[in-house]
């Protein structure tokens, strides 16, 4: 039972910073925000860092859901899957995501340890699946991967800031191919 009210608490806080974002993340706001009290979150987690942990592999879980349906089409060329991972990711089903993500990489360059720690394993796991979906030779797909990784949160980081134009000028379709 205390499995099932502990998932209960951490899908209604994913539910909660999946729309509202993770401005305040004190055990308190958090509580407060899903009807809850700081210390009922301490009792189903040990502390403010397994909350956060166990709240961003949440979050990743929903995220690679989401994703199901891409995950068992055809391997595809790494530029139709470049296209196709940015028009996701920067479309309104994905985008709470990808401020979740923003937030977290903006946490872990201030310093926050848990965000980095979590979010390089994540961020790494994505890796691998990107990898997994790249159609061609190999010996090339972790360089490809890399750099549709990199591709990817480029766009997402210029999405924020207003840019989306760029990104889409970027990752059009080139006539000369």
């Amino acid at each position: 039972m205390k499995r099932d009210k502990r998932q209960d608490l951490l899908d209604r806080l994913t539910d909660h910073v999946l729309a509202n974002g993770m401005g305040d993340t004190g055990l308190r706001t958090l509580g407060k925000a899903i009807g809850t009290s700081d210390r009922m979150l301490l009792y189903y987690f040990p502390d403010k860092a397994a909350l956060m942990t166990a709240l961003m592999h949440n979050v990743a879980a929903r995220l690679s859901g989401q994703l199901g349906v891409l995950a068992e089409a055809p391997p595809q060329p790494a530029p139709v899957l470049a296209r196709e991972l940015t028009t996701l990711a920067m479309g309104d089903a994905f985008w709470p995501y990808m401020r979740f993500w923003l937030q977290t990489a903006a946490m872990a360059a201030g310093g926050d340890e848990v965000c980095r720690s979590v979010g390089e394993a994540i961020g790494r796991g994505f890796l691998v699946w990107i990898a997994g979906r790249i159609e061609g030779d190999p010996a090339r797909r972790d360089q490809q991967a890399a750099l549709l990784l990199q591709l990817i949160e480029g766009s997402i980081l210029l999405n924020s800031v207003g840019l989306a134009d760029v990104v889409t000028v970027a990752t059009a379709p080139r006539a000369d191919r």
